[in-house]
């Protein structure tokens, strides 16, 4: 585990990172994640959305009353993709980061993860779990088909990333906003990064620590969402899908 203001001894923490907090079915973690998220001191907003919980978590959102806070309820399960959207359609803070609603990703790492934005070498930064972060061993297969994805979306879209499909991704609100999300389940992580790299943005990758947890602990992702990632890494990153936005002050490359 790293200390999240190792990196940070020039750039004094403060308040600019809007957190988009998917959730559905998390009555186990929501609110450890919710504090842990609040204690840092980079937080400035936690969107909460609310994906159709039907195991009790909708009566802890109730509970929370931090003027930070914002709980958003969809009406049905849609899926992280449709959850995130409505998030980050709300976000008003400099910065925005996708933070799930269990334990697996830390909220002290916020530091390290802003801080090449804040240095402003980035406009998108991926938290890797491959870089020698550290966390806990659990599926070879996992970790083999997130490999196999990443490289395959690497190939389409020319970057250079070790893992696209972390939660972990930072963006400057702008990016955002400058295309439109459209998958409504985990095919999103594939669709933000060809939109990401379409548009020509900066990105950078820093290590993180990952706490990894099985099906039995509430893993919701299945080999379905891997095939589909597939399906949407070659829909999105297909020639002239996107207009490309070539911005100064940075590579266009």
């Amino acid at each position: 585990m790293k200390d999240g203001n190792a990196q940070m001894s020039d750039l004094e923490p403060r308040r600019c990172l809007s957190v988009v907090m998917p959730c559905y079915n998390e009555i186990s973690t929501i609110e450890a994640v919710v504090e842990q998220v609040l204690r840092s001191p980079w937080t400035n907003e936690i969107i909460i959305v609310d994906d159709g919980s039907s195991d009790g978590t909708r009566d802890v959102l109730e509970k929370f009353h931090d003027p930070r806070i914002r709980v958003l309820l969809q009406p049905v399960n849609r899926g992280k993709g449709a959850a995130l959207r409505r998030g980050f359609a709300e976000a008003t803070s400099a910065f925005v980061v996708v933070q799930d609603a269990d334990l697996e990703y830390d909220p002290r790492e916020f530091g390290d993860l802003l801080t090449p934005l804040l240095d402003d070498r980035a406009d998108v930064v991926y938290g890797s779990r491959f870089l020698g972060g550290g966390g806990r061993v659990l599926y070879f297969w996992h970790s083999v088909g997130n490999k196999v994805l990443t490289l395959t979306s690497n190939i389409f879209t020319n970057l250079n990333l070790t893992d696209m499909e972390t939660c972990y991704k930072v963006f400057r609100r702008e990016v955002l906003e400058s295309f439109t999300l459209e998958e409504n389940r985990f095919g999103i992580e594939p669709e933000m990064t060809a939109k990401v790299a379409a548009g020509h943005w900066r990105v950078y990758e820093v290590a993180i620590s990952y706490n990894g947890r099985t099906y039995e602990e509430g893993k919701k992702i299945g080999w379905r969402d891997g095939v589909r990632a597939f399906y949407c890494i070659i829909r999105y990153s297909g020639p002239g899908r996107h207009a490309r936005r070539l911005r100064s002050g940075g590579s266009n490359a």
